[in-house]
């Protein structure tokens, strides 16, 4: 064949570049051709030529190698079907492939390759198609192509709305992931973005998939102004375990016109009514809920925040569990702290310019005995201690739990040191958002459950820092993916972080390497968890804590670094995946290779 029918002859009158002739066709029945941008496949079937490219859809092996039988290519590599005429897929795992108009003039054959449809709205189509059938492909085929194109709100929104609807109970670890995943962003260098996009969107499909749609309550039918009374309707509703009613409560409350920190006080004043329900994660999954909001736009929030209700209606309780009764009953205890709240923060808010920080807050938290550890609590408040500021000082003891997780534990026993944390942390962002007694409540619930998990330090392990610390030569960041490509390298990663943070004043490299080593794993809803509430937590300590050198920043990384390496290395199938579809998207050819 000639050079010219190998290149593609412009039509100087169109689109249409020339193929080769008709005889030269019908001697081969199929044949490649680069024609202008594209590798086109075309094939006589029926005297009729059609024009294909040549690339399947689904992992790029040349469709050239495929057969015809009635109308139908065949892909020999996983056997896709395409329909000739118009590149349609019988097999939506595979994709459609681009069809070209063809022309035969005076035995030539001829192909219009201009560029037809928009690769943006295809894969918007695509990524539909993929939450619908669970293809975590087809997702990450699409969240690379819409990340590159600055598309993130889009691809959040479309993930946050398609789990909301499609699931009957409402939020789950899916969008949950997802929501750490969107906090994550600003850490991750820029080529793992769209990989922290694909673990969220694709948890989101897992979790749907076969799940019922969700019917949403709507709400009253004229507009009920006291959103105070819905509050207290919304409340009792969750206490006998109405959802419908609660939820009916709450989406007029938002047609009502209640604003975010509204919305998040009434939530979780009925998630914080009982003790640490379904061990945090309700708490955690509206704190995600209303970050998401934030991003994707508060018009959402009927959709959104009603699927959350059912979790606190049906969630357990801790009163009905034997460690929070005996041998010491905590809800009594705590109740009794709850009843001295009010008068407690007005004594504190007099004494609020005198504190001066207290280094035993911690340690109190850590090793003191539930009713002393409650009082000193509120002494602290009595004396002036912030209430934010106390939300801080729990959720770091919880997070001291997870550094100091002794290694001689089950590995089964770091969730329950994870659930704490994470609970603690969504109460400290919960209270920022909305500084309530109402939610104060939580952070006396997430003191209680630091007691609670005490044995799980016990011997406590060396936390690397300071005068605990060994530095030795400059720390290699990619020593540190190393260690976690081997099992339950806990200490050694411990090691490597703190050494590094030690030697460097900016962190923001290591905390891309943890989020990158993060999501090469595949998806761990907890270890997804720990690091997003450390980086949080981090961001909290640096930014406003740097005089209280009791609270080491530094701290949170190392429970981060030891957190993932005792779940790593997993099989990394997800991010196999997640590599071709990024191969495909760069050209490469991945049957050679």
């Amino acid at each position: 064949m000639g050079e010219s029918a190998l290149n593609g002859t412009p039509n100087t009158n169109g689109s249409f570049v020339y193929a080769m002739t008709m005889e030269e066709l019908r001697t081969q029945g199929m044949a490649a051709l680069a024609l202008g941008p594209h590798t086109v496949a075309l094939v006589l079937n029926e005297e009729k030529v059609y024009a294909v490219d040549n690339r399947c859809p689904h992992m790029g092996f040349p469709l050239d190698r495929g057969s015809v039988r009635n109308g139908i290519l065949t892909c020999h590599w996983h056997h896709a079907r395409f329909d000739l005429k118009t590149g349609g897929a019988f097999d939506l795992w595979a994709d459609d492939t681009p069809a070209f108009p063809v022309e035969v003039r005076d035995g030539e054959i001829w192909v219009d390759v201009a560029t037809h449809g928009e690769r943006v709205a295809h894969a918007r189509a695509r990524l539909e198609v993929g939450l619908e059938r669970g293809l975590s492909l087809v997702i990450g085929k699409s969240a690379i192509l819409m990340e590159e194109r600055h598309l993130t709100r889009e691809l959040i929104q479309t993930g946050v709305e398609y789990g909301c609807q499609y699931r009957e109970a409402g939020w789950g670890q899916g969008l949950t992931i997802l929501g750490c995943m969107a906090n994550l962003l600003p850490d991750l260098e820029l080529e793992d973005r769209s990989r922290a996009l694909f673990h969220g969107l694709a948890a989101v499909a897992a979790e749907t998939s076969g799940s019922p749609y969700r019917y949403r309550v709507q709400p009253l039918p004229d507009e009920v102004d006291n959103l105070d009374l819905l509050m207290a309707w919304f409340r009792e509703f969750i206490e006998v375990r109405d959802f419908e009613g609660a939820e009916r409560c709450l989406t007029s409350a938002i047609r009502g016109g209640a604003d975010h920190v509204f919305l998040m006080d009434m939530m979780a004043a009925a998630a914080l009514d009982h003790r640490y329900i379904d061990i945090g994660h309700p708490m955690d999954f509206t704190n995600k809920a209303f970050q998401l909001l934030d991003r994707i736009g508060w018009d959402k929030a009927e959709l959104v925040l009603s699927s959350l209700v059912r979790g606190y209606a049906m969630a357990q309780r801790m009163e009905e569990r034997h460690a929070w009764r005996h041998p010491i009953d905590l809800i009594v205890l705590l109740q009794k702290t709850f009843d001295a709240l009010e008068d407690t923060l007005a004594e504190g808010a007099a004494n609020r310019a005198r504190w001066q920080g207290d280094p035993e807050l911690v340690p109190t938290i850590l090793a003191a005995e539930p009713e002393p550890m409650l009082e000193y609590l509120l002494a602290a408040l009595r004396q002036g201690l912030p209430p934010a500021e106390l939300a801080v000082h729990v959720c770091f003891a919880a997070v001291m739990r997870i550094a100091q997780f002794h290694t001689s534990n089950e590995i089964a026993d770091w969730d329950t040191a994870l659930h704490t944390f994470t609970f603690s942390n969504a109460v400290l962002q919960a209270y920022k958002r909305a500084p309530t007694t109402n939610i104060l409540r939580g952070v006396f619930d997430a003191a209680m459950s630091v007691y609670l998990d005490r044995f799980l330090n016990i011997p406590a392990a060396r936390i690397p820092l300071g005068k605990n610390g060994q530095m030795g030569a400059k720390a290699n960041l990619q020593e540190l993916g190393s260690v976690l490509d081997h099992q339950y390298q806990v200490n050694q990663a411990a090691d490597l972080v703190a050494q590094y943070a030690h030697q460097n004043g900016d962190v923001g490299p290591l905390r891309s390497r943890l989020g990158h080593y993060l999501l090469r794993e595949d998806r761990d809803f907890h270890t997804i968890q720990c690091v997003e509430a450390a980086f949080a937590l981090h961001d909290e300590l640096r930014n406003g804590y740097q005089a209280q050198d009791w609270l080491n920043p530094d701290v949170t990384l190392v429970a981060a670094a030891r957190y993932l390496a005792a779940h790593a290395p997993t099989m990394r199938s997800q991010g196999q995946t997640y590599s071709i579809a990024l191969r495909l998207h760069r050209g490469e050819h991945i049957f050679e290779g």
